[in-house]
């Protein structure tokens, strides 16, 4: 499972937005007022060839009670779960006695650390590094959270004391991957049981029964899965017990370790935002997505056709998400539903040659050309396959990156359209360049140029 890195130190010291620069995204509140943050905030850093998922806490104060005392408690919490801890504390204040403090408590953890002199930007660099040396630490790295200075050297210093033995790609032999998400009491447990065939997993109408992702194996229809049972996601204001913060992790580690995920949501409750939320996770991923709307036998005819409306507008962003409505309870649906997760995982995981790829770059740029910025046109040249899990296509070709983001969905919808990719995001990289293969490819066999043109009117058609 994906390593876990905690940022721990007082109030105001910068962990929320060293939590955002690590994670590329927004997802900490940050402000410049003291004890913001006061629950757990978890992301997945993808900045090393290695992930790990990180967890932003609350300042620390000394105190032990009120609100105080219960960020405390979820701070100890965060450094027993973590593997490696980093301290961070406030080049413009100074070593300070609370700083002394945590450092103390991160020792007797016997947690590998790291102390980051974050806010070095306008001081004298040198001498804060050196007046934190104090402390005793064996690395202290200079840092400014907010200008991204510094970051690339604590990535480092965070890699070196990482795990040597992680998790690396699923085995062969486990099959497709499913990990099964959503919020607490929408049937992910009654689902994987159904799937399994026997009450492998308590099901329960209590929300929070399930803990932990619990992994099994299964085989149907001659197709081996490995089943990842998973926590509920709740809004962190409403996650108040220490083991269910930690499910989010796990939650969060199934996802990096799945090929597909199964978002399942209650169909008598419709969207809500925290299923946005769980897809979100999903999406960031980059799995292979399938949506099941659970309890849907519970529905009536009208219901049914409003619950289609809704799901038509909130989930217009992932229109290639194949959608089916089920009964966990009563195992109806879950044939088809069991056939798209293999559909989804074989796009997610499809070869697609270079030929193919450029062939079909070309047929798409004959029939659409991209609109003229300044009055001169960009050039697609070629393509090539640059990764799977999601599949990743890099375009070369010049002026590329003055593509309007229409004419990108246009080569997407194209591309996806073209290779039947089905249930999985299309992630298309732009590079500029000259081809270095021009010159040396033989020339289109008459075949090969009849096929184009039938391709290029066959997209003029559509």
């Amino acid at each position: 499972m994906l390593p876990v890195v905690a940022l721990v130190g007082r109030p105001n010291v910068g962990k929320s937005t060293l939590f955002n620069a690590l994670t590329r995204t927004r997802d900490a509140l940050v402000h410049d007022e003291p004890g913001v943050t006061r629950d757990r905030n978890y992301g997945v850093c993808r900045l090393l060839e290695h992930s790990f998922v990180v967890v932003d806490t609350g300042g620390l104060t000394g105190e032990d009670e009120g609100i105080a005392g219960l960020t405390a408690q979820q701070s100890e919490a965060a450094i027993d779960e973590a593997s490696v801890v980093v301290l961070v504390v406030d080049a413009r204040d100074g070593v300070l006695p609370l700083d002394r403090a945590i450092l103390d408590r991160v020792r007797r953890s016997g947690k590998s650390f790291v102390v980051a002199v974050n806010k070095v930007d306008g001081t004298d660099e040198l001498q804060s590094v050196a007046e934190f040396g104090a402390l005793g630490a064996e690395t202290t790295l200079p840092l400014s959270a907010a200008h991204r200075g510094g970051v690339d050297e604590l990535l480092a210093a965070i890699e070196a004391q990482l795990p040597s033995e992680r998790s690396e790609a699923p085995a062969v032999d486990e099959g497709i991957r499913v990990a099964v998400v959503g919020r607490p009491n929408v049937g992910k447990s009654t689902l994987v049981n159904r799937l399994l065939g026997e009450e492998r997993m308590i099901a329960s109408e209590v929300p929070g029964t399930t803990r932990d992702a619990i992994e099994v194996p299964v085989e149907r229809d001659g197709k081996r899965f490995t089943l990842i049972d998973t926590a509920g996601v709740r809004r962190r204001a409403r996650v108040e017990e220490a083991v269910e913060k930690f499910s989010v992790i796990k939650t969060l580690q199934a996802l990096e370790h799945a090929h597909v995920a199964v978002v399942l949501l209650d169909a008598t409750e419709g969207v809500t935002d925290q299923d946005l939320t769980v897809l979100g996770h999903a999406l960031e991923a980059g799995r292979a997505l399938v949506l099941a709307f659970n309890k849907w036998d519970g529905l009536d005819a009208y219901q049914r056709e409003r619950c289609k409306s809704e799901l038509d507008r909130r989930l217009d962003f992932v229109p290639y998400a194949a959608r089916h409505f089920i009964s966990a309870k009563h195992g109806s649906g879950l044939g088809e539903l069991t056939q798209t997760i293999v559909k989804a995982h074989r796009s997610a995981t499809r070869d697609i040659s270079s030929h193919e790829l450029t062939e079909a770059l070309h047929a798409a740029y004959e029939a659409y050309q991209p609109p003229l910025v300044q009055g001169r046109a960009s050039k697609l040249r070629y393509a090539h396959q640059g990764g799977k899990l999601p599949p990743r296509i890099v375009i070369h070709g010049s002026r590329v990156r003055t593509l309007a983001e229409s004419y990108k969905r246009y080569l997407e919808n194209f591309f996806r359209k073209r290779f039947r990719l089905v249930g999985t995001p299309v992630r298309l990289e732009f590079r500029e360049g000259a081809n270095p293969y021009e010159g040396r490819s033989n020339p289109l066999t008459e075949r090969q140029k009849k096929k184009r043109q039938r391709l290029i009117r066959h997209v003029k058609r559509r």
